[in-house]
């Protein structure tokens, strides 16, 4: 994943590249008409001076023929005969071989064909002036244009990294402070003063965004904490008079029965309740004692107390340990990560089921055979039941879960070969 300034240098990169693709033909096309503008002048200049010095000699026929053959012999480049009439002027290119250097092959040349008169005669004069080839041309450009374009993106990069450093030092201070943020530990925010006025807005709305959340939070831990509390004496009374109500004579079968549905619904109220009561000491940090220990002992301890659950589906317990492990955690909290993962696994498991626990240094599984996979929408939250048919509080798995981001654990949930995989990850 690129940074948001990165995404914008490999446009300006991605364009300084088509624009050099396409400024080396144009700048070989402009070189070459400057060049050749520059040869026509310069043959012009030269032909004048040969025919302005040739007319101003005053020369006999006889001297004047023996000057042209001289002439061509010392300047074979041009060629000076005489014409049957006078002609306008032309010029030409030409590609052929250097007569004087061999070895260097193939020459371009820029000629120009003018006609004058001399004693009343007139004169042919050729002039021919070797030009740079194209190839070579094209070369020298393309180098001398991409190493000014190495330049040019070398200080693209640099200006690039020096404006992130300075211009977005304050945005990424702010994702810092917003990534340090834990809801269930609130600290308020403070963001500095960056002087940008669109930093200074986004700033601004986090602060108010996170201000209100966190006192929304608080007063729904104290809610839930303060009711929960509340109704820990008015259960107890209901309960205590259910008992009492229960022993009364004489009673009928039908109000014993609705006596006992009345105590099973104040028992889930009750588990309920405890239930809050714990997810609220956890929010609090109210466990904070650590102490090493032994994963495997505490598995085989639960599996032996929870048998008469287990003996009562007929479910078999598989275990899968494969070496010693001790973590550091508070002793209570763990037990109860156990205990809800047993009781989920036992829960969720058919009749005549297996159970299978897998322990290694990295993670626990705990796995359990089923018929379908739970909706992992209401996993892990408080009071989302997780199965259309389940009678449990809901509470269970988000203790699970309040547990995990106590320290620093990830849970996972997936159904695999008809079997539900709960797994605790801790490295």
């Amino acid at each position: 994943m690129s940074k948001l300034l990165n995404k914008s240098l490999k446009i300006f990169i991605l364009y300084a590249g088509i624009v050099l693709a396409g400024s080396i033909p144009a700048y070989y096309v402009i070189v070459d008409l400057i060049w050749e503008h520059e040869l026509k002048e310069h043959n012009l200049i030269v032909s004048e001076t040969i025919k302005q010095n040739l007319q101003s000699l005053s020369l006999s026929d006889k001297e004047l023929a023996a000057s042209v053959a001289l002439w061509n012999k010392l300047r074979p480049e041009t060629q000076l005969q005489p014409a049957a009439s006078l002609l306008p002027d032309s010029t030409y290119n030409i590609y052929r071989k250097n007569k004087y250097i061999p070895a260097k092959g193939t020459d371009r040349f820029q000629g120009l064909i003018t006609y004058f008169s001399v004693n009343g005669k007139p004169f042919r004069l050729t002039l021919e002036t070797n030009m740079e080839e194209s190839h070579e041309t094209i070369m020298a450009i393309a180098v001398v244009t991409v190493m000014f374009f190495l330049i040019l993106l070398g200080g693209f990069i640099f200006i690039n990294r020096r404006i992130a450093a300075r211009l977005w030092r304050p945005f990424y201070n702010s994702l810092e402070k917003i990534q340090s943020f834990n809801l269930h530990k609130p600290q308020e925010i403070h963001f500095d003063h960056t002087g940008i006025a669109e930093f200074e807005t986004l700033n601004y709305h986090l602060h108010k965004l996170i201000t209100g959340n966190i006192a929304s939070y608080q007063q729904q831990k104290e809610f839930i904490q303060h009711a929960s509390h509340e109704l820990q004496t008015p259960l107890s009374v209901i309960k205590f008079k259910l008992d009492l109500l229960h022993q009364s004579k004489p009673m009928t079968e039908d109000q014993s029965d609705i006596i006992d549905q009345a105590h099973q619904a104040l028992a889930k109220v009750t588990r309920v309740n405890k239930n809050l009561l714990l997810l609220a000491k956890i929010e609090n940090s109210q466990f904070p004692e650590k102490e090493l220990l032994d994963l495997p002992v505490l598995i085989e301890d639960y599996v032996t107390f929870l048998q008469d659950f287990l003996d009562d589906k007929q479910l078999q317990v598989q275990l899968n340990i494969t070496r010693p492990l001790q973590l550091s955690a508070n002793k209570t909290l763990l037990e109860i990560l156990l205990t809800n993962l047993f009781m989920n696994a036992i829960r969720y498991s058919e009749s005549g089921g297996t159970i299978q626990v897998s322990l290694d240094e990295r993670r626990l599984v705990m796995a359990n055979t089923g018929n379908e996979a739970l909706d992992t929408d209401h996993l892990f939250r408080r009071f989302g039941l997780s199965g259309r048919h389940s009678t449990g509080t809901g509470l269970g798995l988000a203790i699970i879960h309040e547990v995990c981001q106590l320290y620093g654990w990830q849970e996972h949930y997936r159904f695999e070969n008809g079997f539900h995989l709960f797994s605790i990850q801790w490295a």
